[in-house]
């Protein structure tokens, strides 16, 4: 029966060393050159009476080194079941090791050994004695009325005039990088975009009066377009809009084509339109019903921060050791693609992060009996199909939707993927409900601000 012995080499990191004896693999490997003598088909001989040495020569090498293998993984993995060693990946085997050692013809004792990192214990931060703050955007008057001016162009009536005569014509246009003489710089490729006139500076929206389909024009972009509207115009070209030199630079416009859109009056035909499960009669009542809508929005972005600021506060403030000799040493060497000892040491910071917050997810959700049953990845798959149709609520109606939401549970990986997300949703639910927190209005702006600071 094969042996381990166990050696510690530092903080959960552990040698264990498999000595195999002949006892141990030799029976399977005198059945596994029987069954390459009953199977071989070679010229000369009738299947099944290839004489032993010959099969032995030709394929027992191979066969020995599988079947000494084949116990010392065994071995390996039963003394680890039977010791319940929870560990970090597969076990890695030491350089050390030699499979030239292994000789068909000399059978005797073999050892391999190989390192594991031994998972820590996880001692989570108490969420009771967090103090996180829960913002909550105001929705303003001039919020709604962006909102109430969006819908209207987006359900009002397209057209397409000859000329540009307003701020609010609609410019298709190809932006190409050139010169100040409006000549293409080589290998610069066009872009395509559409924008308002009015989002160009005033000097700007002079010259654009009275053009036309395929007139062309050429610019700075930090003297055609305001800075708000420069900075999107920078994004749309890829390109980074805090950087001066790109926005310095020479670009020339040629006009698509031209369009206006006809706003949507306001009244029921568009209430009915926004709203079609609700009753709204009235414009009161439909700026009254975006507005809601409006805080439901910021809303999921305010339990998004909050949750950020859980997560930072579990990771940050629970106890965990790992065996950074171990992770890093396998991040080098025992992933699929083998890397560097540097590039290992620029991401092990984030890798660690991750690894820490999988431990105290994992721990929380068992400490604290959450699961994640069939009827709760169906019922995310309904969400999903609702979602792709455009439907708010289900009825009875929708009976095709429970149809399709069977199909997509049959794909192994939305449901994998399924679980995860809803068992880091009930987490989450459960942790919130947990910490206390102080609700502080903010404006929009400083929102946003504050979520450009915490992306992950």
């Amino acid at each position: 029966m094969p042996t381990i012995t166990r050696e510690n080499l530092g903080l959960l990191n552990d040698k264990l060393t498999v000595l195999v004896t002949k006892e141990d693999y030799l029976p399977n490997f005198e059945k596994s050159l029987k069954n390459y003598s009953k199977n071989a088909n070679l010229p000369g001989f009738r299947k099944g009476m290839v004489p032993p040495g010959l099969i032995k020569k030709m394929y027992g090498q191979s066969a020995f080194a599988d079947e000494v293998l084949k116990s010392v993984e065994k071995s390996l993995f039963d003394y680890i079941e039977t010791e319940k060693l929870e560990i970090f990946a597969q076990p890695m085997a030491s350089e050390e090791n030699d499979i030239r050692q292994l000789d068909c013809n000399k059978p005797g004792e073999y050892s391999f050994s190989f390192e594991i990192g031994i998972k820590p214990e996880v001692v989570t931060a108490d969420l009771t004695k967090a103090k996180l703050t829960r913002h909550k955007v105001e929705v303003t008057a001039e919020m709604v009325e962006e909102e109430v001016e969006r819908l209207q162009n987006r359900f009002g009536t397209m057209s397409e005039p000859e000329l540009v005569d307003n701020e609010e014509n609609v410019l298709n246009i190809t932006l190409t990088a050139s010169d100040e003489n409006g000549n293409s710089l080589e290998e610069a490729v066009g872009k395509e975009n559409s924008l308002l006139v009015k989002y160009f500076t005033k000097k700007y929206r002079k010259q654009l009066m009275g053009a036309k389909k395929d007139d062309s024009f050429t610019f700075k972009l930090n003297d055609a377009f305001e800075k708000k509207e420069l900075e999107w115009v920078l994004q749309d070209l890829g390109l980074d809009s805090s950087n001066a030199d790109a926005a310095d630079a020479w670009y020339t416009m040629q006009i698509i084509k031209l369009g206006f859109v006809t706003k949507k009056e306001l009244g029921e035909e568009l209430y009915q339109q926004v709203f079609p499960n609700a009753e709204i009669s009235t414009e009161e009542a439909f700026r009254e019903a975006l507005k809601t809508d409006i805080e439901n929005q910021w809303n999921v972005q305010s339990t998004n921060q909050l949750q950020d600021s859980i997560f930072h506060y579990l990771v940050d403030n629970s106890a965990i050791e790992f065996p950074e000799t171990f992770l890093k040493k396998w991040m080098q060497t025992g992933r699929e693609k083998p890397s560097t000892a540097e590039a290992v040491e620029a991401e092990y910071p984030k890798f660690v992060q991750s690894l820490k917050w999988t431990l105290i997810s994992d721990k929380l959700s068992r400490d604290n009996d959450l699961k994640v049953g069939q009827e709760d990845i169906k019922n995310f798959a309904k969400v999903q199909v609702m979602g792709y149709m455009g439907l708010k609520a289900l009825d009875e109606s929708h009976g095709w939707v429970d149809e399709y939401a069977n199909k997509m549970m049959s794909d192994k990986k939305f449901v994998e993927d399924t679980y995860h997300r809803v068992i880091t949703e009930k987490l989450f639910d459960w942790a919130t409900s947990q910490v206390k927190t102080t609700e502080k209005t903010v404006s929009a702006k400083d929102f946003a601000a504050m979520q450009h600071h915490h992306e992950h």
